[in-house]
């Protein structure tokens, strides 16, 4: 527990993001009572993070899970193996097996390790905070897209019930289903 500012990404309110070589994670199991940001430093953290449902939603799920790796490689500055790497993503993934987004994040993140083996240990390291990045930012940038097509279809004060978890906080910080709402009252609706 810290005293840490509510994550932020591209402007939005965020679940998880990576900073100060950490993730920092909004602890969705202390809300609405406290707000609680959590700075993890380890792999193991970020995977009991997830198996504790301190992060939830599939899409923040996979984000968090993408900066997990980022901490896989992040050390004393000497190199890392790919069995170090892949026995981090199987920690992760052993935290939410049906977790498709978390997964294909962890898949991705291999490969872009596959790619830089052997280059010095932070190239790798930045590598990796590069692709996490942008996993984080496709989230985002997919959930506008599902808000602004979805708004289309929703007239002035129509009523809207979802399920689960479909808000900023599910996501990479925009929403998915909560996001077509979002969208319509953007859009003056």
């Amino acid at each position: 527990m810290t005293d840490r500012s509510v994550p932020e990404f591209e402007g939005e309110l965020a679940p998880v993001v990576y900073r100060d070589r950490g993730v920092d994670l909004l602890d969705q199991n202390r809300l609405p009572e406290r707000t609680v940001v959590l700075h993890l430093t380890t792999v193991e953290e970020v995977a009991e993070a997830i198996r504790t449902m301190s992060v939830r939603g599939a899409p923040a799920i996979g984000i968090a899970a993408a900066y997990g790796m980022v901490l896989a490689v992040d050390g004393d500055g000497g190199p890392v193996t790919l069995e170090q790497v892949e026995r981090a993503g199987r920690t992760l993934r052993s935290t939410r097996p049906t977790a498709v987004n978390l997964g294909w994040a962890v898949d991705r993140m291999l490969g872009v390790f596959g790619r830089h083996a052997g280059r010095p240990p932070e190239e790798v390291r930045e590598a990796l905070l590069a692709e996490a990045r942008r996993i984080h930012a496709e989230a985002i940038e997919a959930n506008r897209k599902i808000g602004r097509n979805g708004a289309d279809f929703l007239s002035v004060g129509v009523r809207v019930l979802t399920i689960c978890n479909t808000g900023a906080l599910a996501t990479g910080g925009y929403g998915t289903a909560y996001g077509v709402l979002r969208a319509a009252h953007e859009a003056g609706r």
